[in-house]
C-alpha cells in the first residue's frame, strides 16, 4: 500500500464518520484530484465504501 493510501485511510479513522474527497484533501494535504483517484482505487479493492452519494467511509 502506498504512503498516500495509508494517509487517506488514517484520515477516515480519525474522523470516525463518512467524508468527502475535499475533506480528506484538507486533512491530509494531498491534492483533491489525487484523493479522488486513490478513493476510487480503494473502493475497487473493497477497503472503503460509499454510504451515501459523494461520501466515503472505511469498509468494516
Amino acid at each position: 500500500m502506498e504512503e498516500k493510501e495509508k494517509k487517506i485511510l488514517e484520515a477516515f479513522k480519525k474522523a470516525g464518520k463518512p467524508l468527502r474527497p475535499g475533506d480528506i484533501a484538507e486533512m491530509t494535504g494531498i491534492d483533491k484530484k489525487e484523493v479522488s483517484k486513490i478513493i476510487k482505487k480503494l473502493k475497487e479493492e473493497g477497503k472503503i465504501i460509499s454510504p451515501k452519494r459523494c461520501f466515503y467511509a472505511p469498509a468494516k
